[in-house]
C-alpha cells in the first residue's frame, strides 16, 4: 500500500473535525432545546402556550406566571427549607465522607478490606422502602428535618472517589513526617489532609448538593408536616395536581387572586414553567461555577485505586 500524503491526511482530519463539530452541535441543541422551551414558555402568554405558538421565541411577553408563583407562600417556605437541607446536608456529608475516605486510604488500617466490602455491598443491595421507613421511625427521625438531612448522607461512589483522591494526590511521605513529629491521626487529617483536599471537597459539594437539592422522595415519604417539605416535593405536588385535577392548594391560591377559576387555570398553564425555572436555577448556577471541579471528579473516579 502506498503512503498517505500529508495533504490527504490533512483533508481527512478536516472532514472529521467538521463532521464531529456538526454532530455535537446537534446533540447540544437537542439537549438544550427543552430547557430553552421551558424558559421562553415561562415568559409567554398562557393562551399562546395552549395554542402551541411558543416554539422558538416568547409570544406576547408576560410575567403573569412569575407573579402568581411569587405570591404562593408555601413555595417560598419550601425554598428556604431546601436551602437549609442542602447546605447542612452537604457539610455533614463532606465531613463524614472525607473521614471515611481517609480511614480507607490508610494501608495499615486493620479490617479495611472487610469494611470496604460492606460499603460496596450497599451499592448493589438495599433494605427496601418499608424496612428503611421502620428504622427511621424507630430512631425518631420520622417527620423531622433530620431525616431529610441524614437520609443518603454518604454515597459509596463519592466515598470511593474521595479515597482514590487521597491515595493518589497526598504522598505517604507527609503521613510519615507527621507521625515522626508526634501528630495523631486526627491532627494529620485536620491539618494536612483537609487543606490538601480542596479540589475533592468542591467535587463532593457539587455531587451532594445537586442530589440533596433534587431530592423530593424523602420529603414525600418521611415528612407529614407540610411546613417541613423541601422545594422539590412541593414542586412535584403542584405539577401532579395541575395534570390531574384543579383542586390543589396552588390552584386555590391562584383562584383567590384571580377573577375566576377559569382565569386561574389559564395562569396555571404558564405557572408550571415558571416553577421549573425557579426550582432549577440554583442547580444550573452551581454547575456553571463548579464545572471544572465536576469534570475533575469524573476523572478521579476513573483512576484505579
Amino acid at each position: 500500500m502506498g503512503k498517505i500524503s500529508k495533504k490527504q491526511m490533512s483533508l481527512s482530519n478536516r472532514i472529521f473535525y467538521i463532521f464531529n463539530t456538526v454532530f455535537w452541535i446537534l446533540v447540544m441543541l437537542i439537549i438544550l432545546y427543552p430547557l430553552y422551551l421551558v424558559c421562553i414558555a415561562s415568559v409567554s402568554d398562557p393562551d399562546a402556550i395552549v395554542r402551541g405558538e411558543v416554539i422558538w421565541h416568547p409570544v406576547d411577553f408576560s410575567l403573569i406566571g412569575y407573579k402568581a408563583v411569587f405570591k404562593y407562600k408555601e413555595l417560598w417556605s419550601s425554598y428556604v427549607n431546601s436551602i437549609f437541607y442542602t447546605f447542612t446536608g452537604v457539610v455533614i456529608s463532606i465531613v463524614v465522607t472525607l473521614a471515611g475516605a481517609y480511614s480507607l486510604s490508610r494501608p495499615k488500617f486493620f479490617g479495611k478490606a472487610v469494611i470496604n466490602m460492606f460499603f460496596v455491598f450497599t451499592m448493589f443491595f438495599g433494605g427496601g422502602l418499608i424496612p428503611t421507613f421502620l428504622v427511621m421511625r424507630d430512631l425518631h427521625l420520622y417527620n423531622t428535618r433530620w431525616v431529610v438531612i441524614l437520609m443518603g448522607c454518604v454515597s459509596v461512589w463519592n466515598l470511593m472517589v474521595a479515597r482514590t483522591y487521597i491515595q493518589n494526590s497526598i504522598p505517604d511521605d507527609l503521613y510519615e513526617a507527621a507521625m515522626l513529629d508526634g501528630a495523631s491521626h486526627f491532627q494529620y487529617f485536620g491539618k494536612v489532609v483537609v487543606p490538601l483536599s480542596k479540589t475533592i471537597i468542591a467535587v463532593l459539594a457539587v455531587y451532594y448538593g445537586v442530589a440533596k437539592w433534587n431530592d423530593y422522595f424523602t420529603g414525600l415519604v418521611y415528612l407529614r408536616d407540610r411546613k417541613l417539605y423541601p422545594l422539590q416535593t412541593i414542586l412535584r405536588e403542584i405539577l401532579a395536581t395541575l395534570q390531574v385535577d384543579k383542586t390543589g392548594d396552588f390552584m386555590m391560591s391562584m383562584a383567590e387572586n384571580s377573577a375566576s377559576m377559569q382565569e386561574a387555570i389559564r395562569i396555571a398553564n404558564v405557572s408550571k414553567y415558571c416553577i421549573i425555572v425557579v426550582a432549577t436555577g440554583p442547580v444550573v448556577l452551581l454547575y456553571a461555577f463548579m464545572q471544572k471541579y465536576f469534570e475533575k471528579g469524573v476523572m478521579i473516579g476513573s483512576l484505579k485505586g
